[in-house]
């Protein structure tokens, strides 16, 4: 279809890339950024135990919303956000308990529970979208 190709981007790589278009994708990429940041500076002990754990949280919620979004329907997107959700949940939890055993200092933690609530957020909102628009 002439007049609708954009150089350099075919319509496969357009569907491909589009979660980064997406604002939770964008802060839940974010978080999962700050995340590996923050792990490095968990003691030694921790940073196979916990560390691991959180790492595989937080890039989990921005892997399920970019793979959501490659997804085919509105249902199969929702679902995979849904999953998303649970896993931000979990980096709030580990947050928590990396909080309580002392191994984060409270700047940090500030700044990841903010990334979180923000990816959350932006999350919920996409996904109560999808499902508003399903039921039209």
């Amino acid at each position: 279809m002439e007049g609708l190709a954009i150089p350099g981007v075919t319509a496969h790589s357009a569907c491909v890339n589009r979660h980064r278009t997406l604002v939770a994708w964008q802060r839940s990429h974010e978080l999962a950024v700050e995340v590996h940041r923050a792990a490095r500076r968990l003691p030694a002990s921790e940073r196979f135990e916990l560390g691991s754990q959180l790492r595989r949280a937080a890039v989990s919620a921005a892997a399920n919303i970019a793979e959501g979004s490659g997804r085919y329907g509105k249902a199969e997107f929702a679902h995979s956000l849904s999953i998303a959700l649970g896993s931000l949940s979990e980096v709030d939890a580990l947050l928590k308990i990396a909080r309580d055993l002392g191994y984060l200092d409270g700047v940090s933690l500030d700044r990841l529970d903010q990334l979180r609530d923000r990816a959350s957020a932006a999350t919920y909102v996409l996904q109560r979208s999808l499902r508003q628009a399903a039921q039209t």
